[in-house]
């Protein structure tokens, strides 16, 4: 691949070009009058696919937003790559904190801005332009196919029954995905793991009216009271959740992975003074980077009840409310996970009150080992690039969809994403380094490279 540099040179305003055609579509999958921008997003994206050399490219229905299908199948013996990535984008509110609008890309200080920079066309984009490479100079050695879907940003709530109806066209080896990040420009990433989630809203009831604090104050139980009290018993005094059977399945990271993880540049201190706060939390025995990605976590996202107007009301409220949610790690079920929390949770209630625990929704944790050949052929691609062995990380955050796939399609996925936390994904002002889209398309190309010649052996 001695040209692939070249290549990317020679072709880089139009790989830029096109790539802004594709952001000013403005396919905003959580507003309904935005429907029609989806199937113009959608149809760009098969025409970039069958332009990038794909042997045929179709837009597909579903029960949401279309899904754009592509493939290139070389020989059915050959080892078959899946990219995954998402054409719909987060609303660009507040409008007034960007400083170009956000469909209208602008190059500036050698970043590009605008919603969908990062998240997830330039990301996605990157494919199609490896692609276009590895076809156009005769150096594809595996097949590849594209599953490009507009509803990642609303969960995905289509694309699930859109796999299980479509096993055979997905069929794969593995998964490969950019849409994750790196820990920063020199450092070149692979994410291992995703959490996933648990999340509940509770409701304590008290008196059946509120009540005057003064007339009723300590001799009837304050359901405030009463839920924070419940809140302080879930997590005891080593940061450990006290859900029985909480930790049950959770998988134990190697010795090895932590080792490597450990290898990722970070600063206490930096940490703490970017966030503006003198101390962490959170379990014992394990680093901040490992809380937040190889260890699962409890926390209340919002609590709320009684008066909380201007000046004062001494009221005793009847209701009290609280939002919680609980990041988990393979191989935990967030099904079982919610059961647990319900009926422990109701458990420790006082009979002074009634509580009532509703789970909202959740997903699974993924985990993709470092073992796993196409992670090594990741991991060489990256080093080839950047000089350098990339670092496994577990990420806090989650992807749903990913979990989804192992358990319908059965086969793993491989995250090499090469966003940066500076990006504001999901914010204003949005952006993505020049230098991290052409490193990415200088990158993608080796994974194939390594990957076809690692499943010969």
């Amino acid at each position: 691949m001695d040209n692939l540099k070249t290549y990317i040179e020679e072709n880089k305003e139009r790989f830029l070009d096109e790539l802004f055609e594709l952001i000013r579509i403005p396919s905003i999958s959580s507003k309904p009058e935005h429907k029609d921008d989806m199937y113009r997003c959608a149809e760009l994206w098969k025409k970039m696919l069958i332009d990038g050399g794909a042997d045929k490219a179709v837009v597909m229905e579903t029960e949401g937003n279309p899904v754009v299908f592509g493939e290139k199948i070389l020989d059915p013996s050959l080892p078959t790559v899946l990219v995954y990535a998402h054409y719909d984008v987060q609303p660009a509110e507040p409008l007034e904190l960007w400083t170009t609008p956000p469909f209208e890309p602008e190059i500036r200080d050698g970043k590009i801005f605008a919603r969908g920079a990062d998240d997830d066309k330039g990301q996605g984009f990157m494919h199609t332009k490896a692609f276009e490479y590895l076809v156009k100079t005769n150096q594809l050695e595996c097949n590849v196919k594209f599953l490009i879907e507009g509803e990642e940003e609303v969960g995905s709530p289509s694309l699930p029954k859109f796999c299980e109806d479509n096993k055979e066209m997905l069929k794969s080896d593995v998964i490969l995905v950019s849409d994750t990040g790196m820990i920063a420009p020199d450092v070149p990433t692979i994410t291992t793991g995703l959490r996933g989630l648990c999340y509940w809203e509770v409701e304590v009831t008290g008196p059946n009216r509120d009540l005057h604090s003064g007339l009723f104050g300590g001799a009837v139980a304050n359901p405030i009271n009463v839920l924070a009290k419940m809140i302080t018993q879930m997590v005891d005094e080593n940061g450990h959740i006290t859900v029985p059977g909480f930790y049950d399945d959770v998988i134990e990271v190697s010795d090895e992975e932590r080792a490597l993880m450990a290898k990722a540049p970070y600063s206490e201190e930096e940490y703490k003074k970017a966030l503006d706060v003198e101390e962490l939390a959170g379990e014992k025995g394990f680093s901040t980077n490992e809380r937040t990605g190889i260890r699962p976590s409890f926390d209340v996202c919002g609590i709320w009840g009684g008066y909380q107007g201007d000046g004062a009301k001494t009221v005793l409220p009847s209701k009290a409310y609280a939002k919680i949610s609980s990041r988990l790690v393979p191989d935990q079920n967030h099904e079982k996970i919610a059961e647990l929390f319900c009926k422990h949770f109701e458990s420790i209630a006082p009979k002074s009150v009634k509580v009532k625990v509703e789970h909202l929704h959740g997903g699974q944790a993924y985990g993709c080992p470092i073992d796993l050949t196409a992670y090594k052929a990741a991991e060489k691609a990256l080093e080839t690039v950047y000089g350098k062995r990339p670092v496994p990380v577990r990420s806090g955050g989650s992807i749903p969809i990913i979990s989804d796939f192992e358990k319908i399609l059965g086969v793993k996925s491989v995250l090499m994403g090469f966003g940066l936390e500076s990006n504001a994904i999901h914010s204003p002002n949005e952006n993505y380094p020049l230098e991290q889209f052409f490193n990415g398309i200088n990158s993608i190309p080796y994974f194939y490279k390594n990957y076809a010649e690692m499943m010969k052996k």
